[in-house]
């Protein structure tokens, strides 16, 4: 697998609280450069960077960041802002109080609500593998199939723990075939950014691949 085959496949990130403009347009001309599939940035810079760099950028952002207990109306509201001020991809995180309350169903009307908000954009689900159970995560791979959404994504970056190859495993087996997987969360070396792609992921989320693969787009790695 050559470097650049895997920056396609990065949503190359930048969502530090501190995150300074002159951060976030070396982040975007990176993407350029390199060929990334997105850029994922907070949502006070959509406007800005689409009014730089156009819409040639793929621009993704975060709603319900990182915790998630925003209400529903809150992550709607936040949602449609994000897609008029450009984001191609919104990636929002659930309610985890509503997992650990066993209330599946207000997950899955919360995500549908999202995705009526982004219409044909990108929905990427963050359920945060950290904190869950085993069943936990089966039972959202299920909510987050029935619900519509494009993605499910494995964690914020911003919790105890990151992507693990086992939780990548477990939600292949029980996500529908219409939803893919986003890896994101701690993820520092190709090697493990190519096993992800191998265990079936669709996307990384990651800041360190660009300074990891841009010496190395033609290379095998």
């Amino acid at each position: 697998m050559k470097g650049s085959a895997i920056l396609t496949k990065v949503d190359h990130t930048l969502l530090q609280p501190t995150a300074t403009w002159e951060e976030i347009q070396e982040l975007c001309e990176q993407a350029i450069v390199y060929k990334t599939a997105s850029i994922c940035i907070p949502p006070c810079y959509i406007a800005r960077v689409r009014e730089t760099f156009g819409p040639a950028l793929n621009i993704g952002t975060v709603i319900g960041f990182p915790l998630g207990y925003d209400t529903t109306e809150t992550k709607v509201a936040a949602a449609k802002q994000a897609v008029k001020n450009g984001a191609a991809e919104v990636d929002m995180v659930i309610n985890l109080s509503d997992v650990k309350n066993g209330d599946l169903n207000k997950i899955t009307t919360e995500i549908m609500a999202v995705k009526k908000a982004v219409g044909h954009k990108i929905l990427k689900v963050i359920i945060e593998t950290c904190y869950l159970e085993d069943d936990e995560k089966i039972a959202l791979c299920q909510a987050v199939t029935q619900a519509g959404a494009d993605y499910i994504k494995t964690s914020t970056g911003f919790g105890p723990g990151g992507a693990t190859h086992s939780d990548v495993q477990l939600l292949k087996q029980h996500i529908g075939p219409e939803v893919k997987i986003k890896a994101a969360g701690g993820i520092r070396t190709i090697a493990d950014m190519k096993q992800y792609l191998t265990e079936g992921c669709d996307r990384i989320g990651a800041s360190a691949a660009v300074k990891l693969l841009k010496d190395k787009q033609d290379s095998d790695v």
